[in-house]
């Protein structure tokens, strides 16, 4: 997927090489059965701090997107995965991909579990827009370690356009 990615967006061969793809977390996440889903949430608002997320969240509905200013249902699909763009590659990409606001909603009459699978930089690697997607020479984010972003990430990880916006190079 990221060879994909690398090339739609005009990257050299090999650009998503061990430093910025070198960590991978998988996670299982188990959401009971909630009789009444308005009491509870699953996971609240948040983008992830990665790379990519690569999310099978089974047959049952919980995973919502925020998309014009409303919450927007990801229906499951048979055998499918759901990839979410993380901050990571929003910084790389220049702003040309976006970091995917999500939240994980409970379910009243079933019990649901997702498999998901982070990428992410090696904590050392220094994460800055690749020179070849700046088309106006001047990037929209400046350089930082991936250790130093998932610090501040976990501080503010509630407001993903404060984590953003802290990292962003102001005219």
């Amino acid at each position: 997927m990221l060879e994909l990615i690398r090339e739609g967006l005009g990257l050299e061969p090999g650009y998503f090489g061990e430093e910025l793809t070198g960590d991978q977390l998988l996670s299982i996440n188990h959401y009971p059965r909630c009789p009444n889903p308005s009491l509870t949430l699953g996971l609240p608002k948040h983008a992830d701090a990665d790379i990519m997320t690569v999310l099978f969240q089974g047959s049952v509905n919980g995973l919502q997107v925020f998309k014009d200013g409303q919450w927007l249902g990801v229906e499951p699909l048979p055998h499918a995965f759901v990839v979410n763009i993380g901050h990571q590659l929003q910084i790389i990409s220049n702003g040309k991909l976006r970091s995917a606001e999500h939240r994980a909603v409970t379910n009243s009459r079933e019990a649901r579990t997702t498999i998901v699978s982070f990428i992410s930089p090696c904590p050392d690697t220094i994460v800055e827009p690749a020179k070849s997607v700046i088309d106006t020479g001047i990037p929209c984010f400046r350089p930082c370690k991936f250790k130093d972003f998932f610090k501040f990430y976990e501080e503010k990880k509630r407001d993903p356009e404060a984590v953003m916006e802290f990292y962003k190079i102001k005219p």
